[in-house]
């Protein structure tokens, strides 16, 4: 896979939570530092596990439980770094 810019990567994640999730937003609205799960986007829990899914399917990265799920799940920003991070140390 080609090295990987934020910017990009974020507008992938943007059109992944859209495609993945049952959500009336589209792509273009979800802000970059947006609340994903709970208040803000208001995506639910079992929406989170289809994203780590698809994420791990495109991105070859896992999002394991506990904090640290948590914290990559905050915001599509948060969730860009976590993949650029988990690929560097790959």
């Amino acid at each position: 896979m080609a090295e990987l810019d934020k910017d990009t990567l974020m507008a992938e994640l943007k059109a992944m939570i859209v495609d993945e999730c049952d959500t009336e937003v589209e792509a273009d609205e979800i802000d970059n530092d947006m609340r994903l799960v709970g208040e803000g986007l208001e995506l639910d829990s079992l929406d989170a596990l289809q994203i780590s899914l698809a994420i791990k399917d495109k991105y070859s990265v896992r999002i394991e439980g506990g904090p640290d799920s948590r914290e990559a799940m905050a915001s599509v920003s948060s969730l860009a770094d976590f993949i650029l991070k988990a690929k560097q140390a790959a």
